[in-house]
This record gives structure tokens, sequence and C-alpha cells, in this order.
């Protein structure tokens, strides 16, 4: 009997013991971390999206300044936006096609005494009012519209003081020597003041296979040149100039860097073209661009002396459209047809 109570003690000890030794190892336990998936994350991002910008928004320009000859140095101030802007006057070309890409509604002035781009022809329609010139806006007609906001760049910067006290005034334009970075920020601020960050990411995407094509295709030439006809004058363009891009971000590689970097390129003469002697000749038809009518670019262009140049008589002259080009550049849509046209042009 006193042998069966040792052996009932010693397996009650021994349970006691194991369930111990089992509650102590659970509490030994490291707490589960939460693990957040890709998929997870994604839809964390679009669920932010859908809610919409947060508002107060302070809003940076593309550039800190600018120089001007009428102005001098001209500063411009971050702008803080109690509420998104619901009446648009846009002066810069490029910001009117990232909004209409976007799908921005809101738009009720412009300027109108160029040739639009094609693709925002719609917008010389009656339905939005005509704000003035590229580089004289029209400040009552402005102020009767009563904006949230004013986009500006470049051409209208001496005004913005004056635009200032009509409504908040963001400097939207691209900057000569840092084009694609500028580009790129003027999409990020249409995106987040008017929540479509989704929308702006769907159209940048279209740029990855469009550049690493353009590149490609420029890597089949040795040498290459920018210019710009303006009434049977030309002007050459350098990198780190306001169509430099084409080398910098295309690929082409110039000829010469020794061209005096400014807006409207530099005096060029046929001469200089045959001296030069790029493979590849880029034209941009400033004539077509400001005054709407046709130019006489292929008769003035291809002389005597520049039918002597390699680009001509490979047939590799690229007469480039004026106003996408010269007014209507740093765009969602504008930037991608851009590339495409070369592509176009070289690839025949």
């Amino acid at each position: 009997m006193k042998k069966w109570s040792l052996v009932s003690v010693l397996i009650a000890m021994f349970l006691v013991l194991a369930a111990c030794g089992s509650n102590g190892d659970s509490s030994k336990e490291e707490p589960k971390e939460e693990t957040t998936t890709g998929d997870q994350t994604a839809k964390t991002d679009e669920a932010a999206e859908e809610k919409g910008p947060v508002y107060p928004m302070t809003v940076s320009s593309t550039i800190a300044s600018t120089e001007s000859e009428e102005a001098g140095t001209i500063s411009f101030e971050d702008v803080t936006f109690e509420t998104m802007p619901e009446k648009i006057v846009v002066f810069d070309y490029g910001m009117l096609d990232t909004l209409d890409a976007l799908g921005v509604e809101g738009i009720v002035g412009l300027p109108k005494d160029t040739a639009l781009p094609a693709h925002l022809e719609k917008y010389a329609s009656d339905e939005y009012t005509s704000v003035g010139s590229l580089k004289e806006p029209l400040l009552e007609d402005i102020a009767e519209l009563n904006p949230d906001v004013i986009f500006i760049s470049g051409r209208q910067a001496p005004f913005y003081e004056e635009l200032k006290e009509i409504a908040p005034v963001v400097f939207v334009g691209t900057k000569e020597d840092d084009y694609w970075n500028t580009f790129l920020a003027s999409v990020d601020t249409a995106a987040k003041m008017f929540g479509k960050e989704a929308e702006a990411k769907e159209e940048l995407a279209k740029f990855d296979s469009a550049l690493e094509e353009i590149k490609a295709l420029a890597g089949n030439y040795e040498t290459s040149l920018v210019t710009m006809y303006n009434e049977g004058n030309l002007s050459g363009f350098a990198t780190k100039s306001r169509f430099g891009y084409i080398y910098e971000t295309y690929g082409f590689k110039p000829v010469t860097d020794d061209i005096e970097a400014s807006s409207h390129g530099s005096n060029f003469g046929f001469e200089a073209l045959l001296e030069f002697d790029p493979q590849v000749l880029f034209v941009i038809d400033r004539t077509a661009a400001t005054t709407g009518a046709e130019s006489n670019i292929e008769a003035d262009m291809e002389n005597d002396i520049v039918k002597q140049t390699t680009a001509y008589k490979n047939n590799q002259i690229v007469y480039l459209d004026g106003p996408l080009w010269y007014i209507g550049g740093g765009g969602l849509q504008s930037e991608l047809a851009k590339i495409d046209e070369i592509l176009a042009e070289l690839g025949k």
C-alpha cells in the first residue's frame, strides 16, 4: 500500500513539473510581429490616394528664383492653400498639358496669343477666358475670374508681384540646366494638389520604355546638333541649355559644346553647320510657333551650304513641331510627344 502511494505521489509531481515547464516555455515566447506584404502596402497607398489630397497644403515652386531683364532677381514664395483650388488660371502650357492629362477640372483662363499644340486646341474655345498673352497678362481680366490659383512660368515672372495680389501664384516652369527634373517637379505639384498621384504615376510609367527606345536610337549616331529656326535666322543649342535634354536625357551626342547657353540659343550661321557637320540636325520651327503661320523653313534650311552636310545627304535633318517644342513643352503629353516625334522621324 505504501509503495502504491509513493508511486502515485511521484506521478503527481511529474505532472505538476511538466505543467510548470510548459507554462514557463510559453512565457518566453516572443510576441509575433505583424508583417506587411507588398500587396498590403499597395492597398494602404491606394486607400490614402482615394481619400484625396490633405489640406491645408504648402506648395513650392519648381525653382526658387529666376532672373529677368525687366525685374532683376525674382524669388518665389511657398504658398499654403487651405482647400483644393477650384478655379485655375494657367499661363504655362506645360502645366496646362499636365492638368489635362491628369483629368483636372476647373481651368477658367489661359493666354491665347500663340498657336496651341494640337493636343491642347480645345482650350482655344470660348469656354476658357483669354487672360492676355504669354508675356503680358491682363490683370483686370484675371481678377474678374477670381481664381484660387495662378500657375506661371518664365515669361510671366516679371508680373509675379502683381499676380500675387490677385490670387496665390505658383511658378511651375522648367529650368534650362535642369529641365527634366523640374518637369517632373511640376507634374508632382499638379498630382499632389489635385489628388491625381495614381494618374500621374500611370502617365510617367509611359516614359520608361520611350526613353529606353530613344536612347538606343541615339546610340546609332556619333554627333548631333539642336538648332532653332526663326524667320530665316538660325540659332544653336548645346548641353545645359533650353533644349539640352535632347543630349542629356535622350542620349544624343553633341557635335560641340562650344555654344553660348541662352534661352533663344546662340546665333548660328549656315556656314557653322557645314563646319561642325553633325550626323543628325534637329531644327525647331519658332516661326510657326509664334505666328501660327506656315514658314519657309525647308526652303531656307536646304540651301546650297546645308546640302553639303552629312545630315542632309543622309536625310537626317529632323524638322520638329514648333508649337510643341517652343511653346507647349514641359507637360506629360508634350514631353512624350517630343520623344515619339524623333522616334518617328529617325526610325523610318
